[in-house]
């Protein structure tokens, strides 16, 4: 029988206020978590006992907060190590793999090169990473219950299926039922960039916010979306798309059918298929043309110019609708930031509207190997009912 997801730890307002704030901005004294959660000091104790009798919480040795300030006070922090999280990214041609502790620390680092791309062997082949990370100290194994896998396209996360991927080519695919089998974990399965965001949310640039954004650029464009302090999945599940939205009704046609889209403009191959056509040398690869505009040539920077304006655009209009406090920007097109960053900014900044302006940009630079510590966190937040 395959093991299900496993039953939240906490369920009550109160335990989950109180884990939640502890793991994403611990350690803190009740007096701080009673201020913060809005709970008395009553509510806080009673919350708190149960995660430490688990072993989840534990209490700091005394600190006084400043001369004279009275008794000595115990701050609350998580136990990292009370249980482990699984992750696993599937990109083109690697299957990524970390394990990480309740704080999200990244205990331990796989990968697999990715040749056949049938859902069981995927799955035999994450297995296999799995086995590695969990051999790398012996509480990995007693105290790893759960597997977070990332993958690009449309997912059905509470189904565990990926209704739709280009990478790998795969349409309704239980993935979820495959990997649990493959191995003997709880499985969550979630879109990557949704699971990069929650992990930048809980523990990253967007840590405190109660509204974020993480916009993602390179082979494709794409955003998670956090409004009051939860992932948005969008009714349909594909909330955050700001690579399909038109800035340009003249532009050229997207691969969803529509026209102008910013993917179709700021994709890594949109630029490519543009400067390949403008110079007429169709034998160029991407690395060629990013070499050919940090040299000079006007055809190459005119593409990533408006590669940049594209972005802008769209992170603006994302922007301008929900009004995060902070957007973070990341993905494999970071590496040419210094073609079209200024362009992003320039449009970014005319058309953010008024007030909404004042959202920060920020570069947040990321490996591989942190797109997997997503998916684990993706299992960290199953301990919320």
């Amino acid at each position: 029988m395959l093991p299900s997801h496993p039953e939240p730890l906490v369920t009550a307002p109160a335990e989950t206020a109180l884990l939640s704030l502890l793991l994403t901005e611990g350690p803190l004294s009740r007096v701080d978590l009673a201020r913060r959660t809005g709970l008395s000091a009553t509510a806080i104790t009673k919350a708190a006992r149960p995660l430490i009798e688990d072993g989840y919480l534990h209490e700091l040795p005394p600190q006084r907060t400043a001369p004279g300030a009275g008794r000595p006070v115990n701050p609350l922090a998580v136990t990292p190590d009370r249980q482990f999280f699984a992750g696993v990214k599937i990109s083109d041609d690697t299957v990524y793999g970390v394990l990480c502790d309740l704080r999200a620390t990244t205990r331990a680092t796989a990968r697999r090169p990715l040749a056949a791309r049938d859902p069981e062997a995927v799955s035999a082949l994450m297995a296999d990473l799995v086995e590695e990370l969990l051999d790398a100290d012996p509480l990995h194994r007693a105290r790893t219950r759960h597997l977070g896998i990332a993958v690009s396209g449309d997912v059905d996360r509470a189904a565990g299926r990926v209704r739709y991927s280009t990478r790998p080519d795969w349409q309704d695919v239980p993935l979820a039922e495959a990997a649990a089998r493959a191995t003997g974990l709880a499985v969550t399965v979630e879109n990557d960039v949704k699971a990069l965001t929650a992990a930048e949310h809980w523990f990253g640039e967007g840590t405190g916010t109660e509204d974020f954004a993480l916009v993602c650029i390179g082979a494709g464009i794409g955003a998670g979306l956090v409004v009051n302090g939860r992932l948005l999945p969008g009714a349909y599940g594909v909330a955050g798309e700001v690579g399909h939205i038109s800035v340009d009704p003249a532009g050229p046609r997207c691969a969803c059918g529509s026209t102008g889209c910013v993917e179709s403009i700021a994709s890594t191959s949109a630029i490519l298929d543009t400067v390949r056509r403008t110079t007429g040398r169709p034998d160029l690869d991407f690395p060629a043309v990013v070499e050919l505009a940090r040299s000079g040539d006007p055809a190459a920077r005119d593409a990533f110019a408006r590669a940049g304006r594209a972005i802008g655009t769209g992170i603006a209009a994302l922007v301008n609708l929900f009004g995060p406090e902070r957007v973070a920007v990341t993905g494999e097109g970071l590496d040419t930031y210094d073609l079209f960053g200024a362009h992003i900014q320039v449009a970014y900044t005319a058309d953010a509207f008024r007030s909404a302006g004042r959202c920060r940009l920020t570069l947040r630079p990321l490996a591989w190997d942190d797109w997997a510590r997503g998916a684990a966190v993706v299992g960290i937040q199953t301990l919320f009912g």
